[in-house]
């Protein structure tokens, strides 16, 4: 039946609250009805479709009940389609597949498992279209048992042989860990299509550390044998594996040529998804240019390639460029970020443009109905956190309407940590425990961490053990690092050290460059020189160690180390680059090296700077100010400078290796009527506030530390 004569045979009158329909009087009607209710999006209509065969008397039709089943599930309303089924007296596997299908398009998977359950238990034939949405369900939730036991239905019923069957179950298992299954399922079936081998490569994408030359390409190859060419997807998934060494990334520019070739990319939703593909390819090849220039010549543009751009231009350092293309997508192309949109310009808002710019992210997010979504409020945790105001990032973590995840927790043990709030990180990680949560490796390195800054010691050992000995966490060289930091900075070097000859693995660079920090905290140069000789042989090629040993034996005057470690520099051709700062003002970036005099505001910067190191030696100040790097005095003098512009000046990065260690600037609440109370010059990122330039309460700015 056409739509014109389901309109002859429907009245369909509207008004601004209602509709309904009347003159409907056969199951056809009804059913071309449910689907008109389908393309204008009205659940009102299906509803009053299902009133209407009540009334009639089809309750028991199933081609009316499988599509009443199925329009309540799209309109996000499983109970309805529930009501609807249980209403049947015979119930076909057709029906009880359209109800399972439901829950899983709602990710409702525990629903939908507890009725394919009962399916079972009714003793309804398992079909090929039942066992593979319940295979995508178990690759969903990440359950390998659960889709081991799919398998075994599949294999009892004779459906493994069925290629989509086959095809759903290779892609659980890639998915849930379970790869060697997955090329065994592969190897055994007798006949595949492009999916299979599609499915194939994307469990090689997934499962990581595969090689490229000799395995992928070989089935790559073996593909054209079999007469199947590769499509998108194909295309896609390989794109995934040519990002790290040089041989991979030609691998890259070999399928983007491909690509040009057949005219792979022809079609809306073709284009769009491959050029996404190369655009993240290059992006994380370290040739963002490349992803741009892609960008630049795709025909049609989507927000998920200007996402991919925007994300781009973020991974690689180009904060600027990455907020001035978000800015374009929705002035320029007038796209409406979404939330993947917003979790890839968190980390540009936070370091250009600071706190209010976060603020605006978090604002548009509520307006839009985003702020329940956990990847974004997780991202706004973390940022906030960076940006100096814990109070907000509370908020977001105690009154967000999301359901917190594992990373929920670590960014929130990491904020309080990166504030010196160790005992509260140790408190929320406590809460984690106690709501049967358990920790992974992240969130043991977070609360460590946190334990490390604030001296918690003994805490932190016993965090450590638990981690190790209760829930089974093998440990990895960041938390190794962090056991290192914390017997250090504790004076314990010689323990620090045993446990680093006792570790299970060799140790990194970051594991000795805490033992320098303990070392130098504690005046230990016969550590220290130790701990610089073991990271020269694991980092021949990093200046910066080699400067740091000769300055050491310089102030042992050992001229004769101090001349063979600047040889070796020498004969390497290393040179260190300059540390530097940069700090924002009035949206201007000004930078400053060591001793700098480039900046056009240099002669009062240090006139002021002067008087500021007068005041420093003053008996109100208990801490040396002559440990405070030049460089870091030159951004302070700036932001004091700019003080009666009414700004708040904010240091983005400083490019440079600093030793580990607080320092209270006592001196900033008596001059200016600054409040910065703490920073720590390892980490890199300071917001400074003064009493009338916030209008957030006092805690924020009690809370403006250095990150």
């Amino acid at each position: 039946m056409t739509l014109l004569s389901v309109w002859k045979a429907v009245n369909l009158r509207s008004s601004r609250n209602y509709c309904y329909a009347t003159v409907v009087s056969s199951a056809e009607n009804l059913l071309d009805l449910i689907h008109l209710s389908l393309t204008h999006k009205s659940l009102k209509l299906t509803q009053q479709c299902h009133a209407r065969s009540l009334s009639l008397g089809f309750t028991q039709n199933p081609f009316l009940a499988t599509k009443l089943i199925s329009a309540y599930a799209i309109f996000g309303v499983p109970a309805q389609s529930q009501l609807v089924f249980d209403s049947l007296h015979i119930k076909s596997v057709y029906l009880w597949n359209s109800l399972i299908n439901g829950f899983v398009k709602n990710r409702a998977y525990n629903e939908a498992f507890g009725w394919f359950y009962q399916m079972c238990c009714h003793g309804v034939l398992l079909d090929d279209f039942t066992l593979a949405t319940m295979s995508k369900v178990c690759h969903q939730i990440g359950d390998l048992n659960a889709g081991k036991l799919i398998h075994g239905k599949s294999l009892k019923t004779g459906f493994v042989l069925d290629v989509i069957v086959a095809n759903s179950l290779m892609s659980m298992y890639s998915k849930c860990g379970g790869f060697g299954e997955c090329l065994k399922l592969f190897d055994e079936m007798p006949e595949r299509n492009v999916g299979s081998w599609n499915a194939i490569l994307s469990g090689y994408a997934d499962s990581g550390d595969r090689n490229f030359d000799k395995e992928v390409s070989g089935f790559v190859k073996d593909m054209q044998i079999e007469g199947l060419k590769p499509d998108a997807f194909t295309v896609s998934s390989l794109l995934t594996l040519c990002n790290g060494h040089m041989r991979k990334r030609d691998h890259g520019r070999e399928l983007h040529g491909f690509i040009v070739r057949i005219e792979l990319a022809v079609g809306y939703g073709t284009e769009v998804h491959l050029g996404c593909c190369l655009i993240d390819m290059y992006s994380r090849s370290d040739r963002v240019e490349v992803g741009r220039r892609v960008f630049d010549r795709m025909k049609s543009r989507n927000v998920y390639a200007w996402t991919a751009m925007v994300n781009g231009y973020v991974q690689n350092g180009a904060l600027e460029e990455g907020l001035v293309l978000f800015h374009e997508m929705q002035v320029r192309d007038g796209v409406e970020p979404n939330k993947v949109s917003l979790v890839s310009v968190l980390p540009a808002c936070s370091v250009v443009a600071g706190l209010i710019g976060v603020k605006q992210i978090h604002g548009y997010a509520i307006r839009k109905q985003f702020n329940n979504d956990v990847s974004l409020c997780n991202a706004l945790i973390d940022v906030y956190s960076k940006c100096g105001s814990l109070d907000h990032a509370k908020q977001v973590f105690e009154f967000g309407y999301f359901h917190r995840d594992p990373i929920s927790w670590s960014s929130m043990i990491s904020g309080y940590g990166l504030h010196g709030k160790g005992e509260e990180a140790v408190s929320v990680y406590n809460k984690m425990l106690q709501l049967g949560n358990k920790p992974d490796m992240i969130t043991i390195v977070g609360v460590l961490s946190a334990c490390v800054r604030a001296g918690l010691v003994g805490e932190g050992l016993c965090i450590y053990k638990s981690a190790i000995n209760k829930y089974k966490i093998k440990p990895t060289v960041e938390i190794c690092a962090c056991v290192v930091d914390m017997l250090g900075r504790s004076g314990q070097l010689g323990q620090a050290l045993d446990y680093i000859k006792t570790m299970p693995m060799e140790p990194s660079p970051s594991v000795w460059g805490a033992l320098v920090n303990a070392s130098i905290i504690h005046g230990n140069s016969e550590m220290q020189d130790l701990a610089y000789r073991f990271l020269i042989q694991l980092e021949p090629e990093n200046p910066s160690n080699y400067v740091s040993l000769s300055n050491l034996h310089a102030s042992s005057r050992r001229w004769d180390v101090v001349s063979e470690v600047r040889t070796l520099m020498k004969d390497r051709c290393l040179t260190k680059t300059p540390g530097y700062s940069w700090i924002s003002i009035n949206n201007t970036t000004h930078f400053f090296y060591a001793a700098d005099k480039l900046h056009p505001c240099s002669k009062s910067i240090y006139e002021l700077l002067g008087g500021l190191i007068l005041l420093m030696k003053g008996p109100a100040v208990s801490h040396d100010f002559e440990n405070f790097t030049r460089v870091r005095k030159l951004f302070v003098s700036l932001g004091f400078y700019n003080r009666y512009g009414g700004r708040v000046p904010r240091l983005l990065e400083v490019k440079t290796k600093v030793t580990s260690y607080l320092l209270t600037l006592e001196f900033l609440s008596h001059a200016k009527d600054f409040h910065l109370l703490k920073f720590e010059l390892s980490i890199v990122d300071v917001e400074m506030f003064s009493p009338n330039s916030c209008s957030d309460n006092e805690e924020l700015r009690k809370d403006a530390l250095l990150h």
